[in-house]
C-alpha cells in the first residue's frame, strides 16, 4: 500500500509523514508532496518518496498520485483559492482509481456559518461528486494557532478579544496528524466523517491561565466590544481585511463554532488529546 501526503513541507503534513513513519509504515511506501521538494529533503534522506506536487499545476498532481493507493488531501493555506486547488487533487485521485482520499476540512464544513467553511464545504461536494472512496477529517482549531497570543499574551500580560464566553475545543497538530495516519493505515474508515477536536473545550479565561502557567507571569482575559476589538487591530496596523477576517472569527468563536467535543479525535488516535497547557509548552 502506498500513501500520498499532500502539503508535506508543512507543520501538519510533516508530523503526518512522521506518524506514517512511527506506526511502521515503510519509508518507500510513503510518498510526501510540496511546492518545493527542498524542503523535504530530510524526509527523502529517511528513504521517504518526495516528489514535488503543486496545486496550481495539474500535471504536478497527475504525476504525484500516479500509482498511489491512498491520499491524504492536506488543505491548501491560499483563502479564495483552495476550491480550485484541491479539485486538481480530487480528480486526479478519480482518474487514478485511488482506494481512498482522506480531506482535513472543517468543523461542521456543510452547515457552519464559520467564516472559513464554505471552501471546505464546496471540497467535501466535490468529493462526493467525484466518486472517489473518501474520509473526511473536519479539523477543529490547533492549540498552535494561540502562539502568538502566547507570546504577546505573555509579554503584556493581557489577552483581549471579542469572543466573549465562547469556547474552542482545540488539539495539537500531532494529535490531528496522528489522527490522519491511523484513518490512511487501518479499514473500515472509508465513508466517514469524522468531527475531530479537543477532549475539553477551553474559553478564553482558560487560554489566559495556560498563557500565564507556560509564560510565568500572570496573564487576564479582557473581553472586547466588536468596535474595541476592530480599533485595537486597527492601532496595530492591520488592514481593513484582515481585521474583518479576525472580527468574524471572533464571533464564529462567540457563537459556538469552535465549541463541540465529539470524543472522534481521542478515538482515533487512542489516548486523550493534548491538554491547551502541554500544547502551547510544546510550541513555545
Amino acid at each position: 500500500m502506498t500513501i500520498l501526503v499532500t502539503g508535506a513541507s508543512g507543520h501538519l503534513g510533516r508530523l503526518v509523514v512522521e506518524s506514517l513513519l512511527a506506526r511502521g509504515v515503510a519509508p518507500a511506501d510513503i510518498r510526501a508532496g510540496a511546492r518545493d521538494t527542498a524542503k523535504i529533503a530530510d524526509l527523502a534522506a529517511l528513504g521517504v518518496q518526495t516528489v514535488r506536487l503543486d496545486y496550481t499545476d495539474a500535471d504536478s498532481v497527475t504525476s504525484a498520485v500516479a500509482g498511489i493507493d491512498r491520499v491524504l488531501l492536506i488543505s491548501g493555506s491560499e483563502v479564495g483559492q483552495r476550491v480550485a486547488q484541491h479539485s486538481a487533487v480530487i480528480s486526479a485521485a478519480a482518474s487514478a482509481g485511488v482506494s481512498q482520499l482522506v480531506y482535513t476540512s472543517a468543523p461542521r464544513a456543510t452547515t457552519s456559518d464559520l467564516v472559513l467553511a464554505p471552501e471546505h464545504k464546496a471540497t467535501e461536494e466535490a468529493i462526493a461528486a467525484s466518486g472517489v472512496p473518501a474520509t473526511i477529517l473536519r479539523n477543529n482549531w490547533y492549540t498552535e494557532n494561540y502562539l502568538g497570543d502566547l507570546a504577546s499574551a505573555g509579554a503584556s500580560g493581557v489577552l483581549a478579544s471579542s469572543v466573549g464566553s465562547g469556547r474552542v475545543a482545540s488539539a495539537s497538530r500531532r494529535d490531528f496528524a496522528e489522527a490522519a495516519a491511523a484513518v490512511l493505515t487501518t479499514d473500515g474508515h472509508v465513508g466517514a466523517v469524522y468531527e475531530l477536536g479537543g477532549d475539553v473545550a477551553w474559553g478564553f479565561d482558560e487560554l489566559a491561565a495556560a498563557i500565564g502557567e507556560v509564560s510565568g507571569r500572570e496573564v487576564s482575559y479582557t473581553p472586547q466590544s466588536t468596535e474595541e476589538r476592530a480599533a485595537a487591530l486597527a492601532a496595530a496596523g492591520l488592514d481593513e481585511g484582515t481585521i474583518g477576517f479576525v472580527i468574524a472569527l471572533d464571533a464564529n468563536i462567540r457563537d459556538g463554532a469552535l465549541a463541540e467535543t465529539t470524543g472522534d479525535l481521542s478515538r482515533l488516535i487512542g489516548r486523550p488529546t493534548t491538554p491547551l497547557v502541554e500544547g502551547l509548552r510544546a510550541g513555545a
